[in-house]
């Protein structure tokens, strides 16, 4: 807990958007808002995350994270499973999360506009684990 005497400094903290686009265009499209430890120890982290106009991360997973991203703009899809066999579109106010250990893609169905996320993870560590996954032709559309 944050003591009465360091709220000037210590306290509520602000990200200025502008601030944000630019750690967010200087880092390849990911940059961190805030890491902090909660109330209970764990280690939380909340950023911004950019996909360009028709691009896809490819298979990975986020190892024991949990992750939780809003959709802030663009149109998309997100791809699950052990092949990415199961599908969702996404848009702007939709959450999506995604559990420990799931294999998964975000894609810009977009050819002009990014998509961009609000990001929260359950570590501050940057886990991005890549997989060989050979996805399905013709995912199963959930939702």
């Amino acid at each position: 807990m944050v003591s009465q005497e360091n709220w000037r400094t210590d306290g509520v903290k602000v990200m200025r958007a502008a601030t944000m686009d630019a750690a967010v265009q200087g880092q390849g499209g990911r940059a961190t808002a805030f890491d902090f430890t909660g109330g209970m120890n764990t280690p939380t982290w909340v950023g911004r995350a950019t996909l360009p106009p028709s691009l896809q991360t490819g298979p990975h997973t986020h190892g024991t994270q949990e992750l939780t991203v809003y959709v802030l703009s663009g149109r998309g899809r997100i791809r699950w499973g052990e092949r990415l066999e199961f599908a969702a579109d996404i848009l702007p106010g939709d959450f999506v999360y995604f559990p420990s250990l799931v294999p998964h893609e975000e894609i810009n169905l977009d050819p002009a506009l990014p998509l961009e996320f609000l990001v929260v993870r359950s570590d501050t560590e940057r886990v991005v684990n890549k997989l060989d996954t050979v996805p399905v032709d013709t995912p199963e559309m959930m939702y």
